[in-house]
């Protein structure tokens, strides 16, 4: 199985600032049970919500970020296992909050591994 990185992108705080306290909660048991189905199925390997804040350091140049384009902010992040990036699309076509206008962006990891000891690269797959 290859790993798949689900890249969770959003107009900021469009439900925080739009949703009822029961459409906040209704959302948030159809995210669970839709990543509770990847678990299942022994897909799931990790996730997290990420704040709107940050920070893009490029050579010289620190600028306050976590924006894309304008208001489009990376919400947060998926990772699991798939045999291949189309069944890892399948997988994202069924997240419940694309009708809540998030968009997911699908990507192959290249694994590196690391060895702290040495501070050498293993392998990169």
């Amino acid at each position: 199985m290859k790993q798949f990185l689900m890249i969770f992108r959003n107009r900021t705080n469009t439900a925080d600032e739009n949703f009822s306290k029961q459409q906040m909660q209704t959302a948030m048991k159809e995210w669970q049970d839709w990543i509770a189905s990847i678990a299942a199925q022994g897909n799931y390997i990790g996730t997290n919500r990420l704040f709107p804040e940050g920070k893009v350091i490029q050579q010289n140049v620190i600028t306050d970020g976590g924006f894309i384009e304008g208001s489009i902010m990376v919400a947060g992040y998926l990772l699991v296992k798939a045999t291949s990036l189309d069944e890892a699309v399948e997988m994202a076509t069924k997240c419940p909050n694309l009708v809540y206008g998030l968009n997911v962006e699908v990507r192959s990891v290249m694994p590196i591994e690391y060895d702290v000891n040495s501070g050498n690269f293993l392998d990169i797959k």
